[in-house]
């Protein structure tokens, strides 16, 4: 047991499986640190607009013919669709726009 706890302490920081060591990379720039926060609030974003199409849906579903309630499930459903529509092309402007000033980094 002692042996396997020596080999287990001294691998501790070796990368023996291609995996880093340190989640954080510290060679990353200031720009792709900035790019990978911006593509996950926009697909942060993404998420919450399928879920509340899904919600409308859900309400459309269950509205029982009720028009008041048709009505507000289809406005629900359109405001998500309008809402993953504007995700998408804002995550194509900004990689457009990094692509753009970044180059090949």
């Amino acid at each position: 047991m002692k042996e396997l706890i020596t080999t287990l302490g001294s691998n501790a920081g070796s990368n023996t499986i291609g995996v880093p060591v340190d989640p954080v990379d510290p060679g990353a720039s200031l720009w792709t640190n900035v790019s990978t926060i911006i593509k996950s609030v926009i697909g942060i974003l993404g998420l919450v607009c399928v879920i509340v199409i899904i919600i409308g849906g859900v309400n459309y579903m269950t509205s029982s013919g009720d028009a008041g309630k048709v009505k507000k499930a289809k406005d629900t459903i359109l405001y998500g669709v309008v809402g993953l529509v504007i995700c998408v092309l804002a995550f194509a402007i900004v990689q457009f726009v990094l692509d753009t000033i970044l180059g090949d980094a």
